[in-house]
């Protein structure tokens, strides 16, 4: 996995679908396009945020860790969530900005007060990908806003999160793991090398991470192949080489474990974008016009 250091000076492209001009509905939805190696350093929103790619793949970073997000993944951020955004591929994306006073009101708010990713089932899909066209008018929005929340309160999935560690010393261990997924530097090595004892690590990554270290190291392995796969490689044998894996058996058992799906399965839905690039047709505008309250 990789975050870039610095943004990539490149012109965005996007387009702002506002729900309501004044404001009052509390909603309003965006679309952008940004091209590979861009990087939306850390923000925040003063509202919450629905973030998907209709097209290609992110790298999301919140303080609990980081979700890699195809087109079948989206992530729901809370009010004031700092994150960063990584563009590991050219991305058509997605927002939905849900005012914090709408969604208090929601009745599913206290499951909604966290970050996740969220499986994109069809119904989620088509309910956003509806908030994206031309057609879309206030009372059709705010019925399909509501629908995305209840299907949101229901959905995550944590297949695509890599929890990190807030532990100093686990986190200098996390960072070298991801440096090199392929692990090729045993447990002892990657200790001394983040100056910390190999008994500490392996008892502070369940506290920090719900995951020992093993389990956590090999969704890292796995993450990285996820965004190989993301990236445009079709070969599944030659990831499977690449991070080290003993066999292909092994690299699909271990995906399957992480993904609950094979790797096949995973490239297929990779190759499947969630919908048009930009629904509606027309060209892209210029800068947005109307900010939530």
């Amino acid at each position: 996995m990789r975050i870039a250091k610095t943004p990539i000076k490149m012109p965005e492209r996007h387009r702002v679908i506002p729900v309501e001009t004044d404001g009052a509905s509390g909603l309003e939805a965006r679309a952008r396009a940004y091209p590979l190696g861009m990087r939306l350093g850390l923000h925040v929103h003063p509202a919450a945020q629905l973030l998907f790619a209709s097209a290609g793949m992110m790298q999301v970073t919140t303080p609990r860790g980081r979700w890699l997000v195809p087109p079948q993944r989206a992530v729901w951020l809370p009010p004031g969530i700092e994150h960063a955004v990584d563009m590991l591929t050219d991305v058509e994306m997605r927002s939905l900005y849900i005012a914090p006073r709408r969604l208090a009101a929601h009745p599913d708010a206290a499951r909604l007060a966290h970050e996740f990713v969220v499986a994109v089932g069809a119904l989620l899909r088509e309910a956003v990908l509806a908030l994206f066209t031309e057609a879309a008018v206030a009372r059709r929005i705010a019925i399909l806003a509501e629908l995305v929340l209840i299907e949101l309160a229901e959905a995550e999935d944590a297949t695509t999160f890599m929890p990190m560690p807030c532990d100093p010393r686990a986190r200098r261990v996390a960072e070298l793991v991801l440096a090199d997924p392929r692990g090729s530097r045993g447990l002892d090595d990657i200790a001394a090398a983040a100056g910390v004892s190999p008994r500490t690590v392996t008892r502070i990554f369940p506290v920090e991470t719900n995951l020992t270290f093993k389990e956590w190291r090999q969704r890292a392995r796995i993450m990285a192949a996820m965004e190989a796969f993301g990236g445009g490689e079709r070969l599944v044998k030659r990831v499977s080489v690449r991070l080290g894996f003993s066999s292909l058996a092994a690299f699909g058992h271990a995906f399957r474990q992480v993904t609950g799906m094979t790797p096949s399965a995973f490239l297929a839905r990779c190759s499947q974008p969630m919908g048009g690039a930009m629904s509606g047709g027309g060209s892209p505008a210029g800068p947005p016009k109307t900010r939530l309250p």
